[in-house]
């Protein structure tokens, strides 16, 4: 087996698990049209390995709606099944993005269903449930500026133009889907509602420990530590300024730009080449 191949088994396994041929059946060996058209550009970004990145840091970023991060840190499992965890959200994103309708909509029951579960009442003593509209919304938007941001620095080919409202229309139709209420449907739109949630957004010690656990302490081999070293940097690189501090992250502006960009960019294309079905 030479280098390639490897590297992508070694991939696709912690990222879409033990049964993917046959998941990978079941989302695209259908005639059954989805929810988006093959040159949709919600399709060209979440196909693109920069979704790596924006993944990372999209959960550091929504760790800092406190109500939304008591509800990971009472009712996850990604400190005891990191990885199922990691499968369950790739599926999602799978199944909703370039799937046949019938297994999108199967996708959005089954975090719905998971979501009546998620219930409770934070450290400062506000109630929280996973299904309210307002903490769906927090979570979409920080995902898709999470995945944009990933997608502008580290994509193959980034979004321009009037595809940047496109993706950001695309994904209302998943967001209406979830629970989400009028969501945001031009990328104006979307900084608009980033700003509005800003005055609710807090560093929380569960937030803390998340993006600890995240960064520090990732259920890795030793060997596989230092791509992921560069995977969680590149990450933190996008962060905006005002995050660091809440979340306890370093803030090193001339660093980032002189080594962490082409770190960024040099783990998105190994990845991009060991995986080129994903693009």
């Amino acid at each position: 087996m030479d280098l390639r191949t490897w590297l992508g088994e070694q991939i696709r396994s912690r990222v879409i698990g033990p049964d993917g041929p046959e998941r990978h059946a079941e989302l695209f060996d259908t005639d059954e049209a989805g929810w988006f058209a093959d040159d949709a550009p919600i399709r060209r970004v979440h196909a693109d390995a920069s979704m790596f990145v924006g993944g990372l840091r999209a959960l550091l970023f929504q760790s800092l709606h406190p109500l939304a991060m008591a509800g990971v840190a009472q009712h996850s499992d990604y400190r005891s099944d990191p990885w199922g965890r990691l499968q369950r959200t790739a599926d999602f994103l799978a199944a909703t993005t370039f799937g046949p309708a019938s297994q999108a909509q199967r996708a959005v029951d089954t975090v719905h269903r998971v979501h009546e579960r998620v219930v409770g009442t934070a450290s400062d003593g506000r109630p929280y449930a996973a299904n309210d509209p307002h903490l769906l919304e927090w979570v979409h938007i920080a995902e898709l500026d999470s995945f944009l941001a990933a997608h502008d620095r580290y994509g193959e080919r980034p979004l321009v133009g009037d595809e940047r409202d496109r993706y950001v229309a695309d994904a209302a139709v998943v967001a209406r889907a979830l629970g989400v209420i009028d969501p945001p449907e031009s990328e104006a739109s979307l900084r608009a509602r980033l700003e509005w949630f800003r005055p609710e957004l807090a560093g929380t010690r569960e937030a803390r420990d998340a993006a600890r656990y995240l960064l520090i302490q990732p259920p890795l081999p030793l060997a596989a530590r230092p791509a992921y070293g560069m995977i969680a940097a590149s990450a933190i690189a996008l962060m905006p300024a005002w995050t660091r501090f809440p979340l306890r992250l370093p803030w090193l502006p001339v660093s980032e730009a002189i080594a962490l960009r082409p770190a960024g960019a040099a783990i998105t294309r190994t990845i991009r080449w060991a995986t080129p079905a994903s693009t």
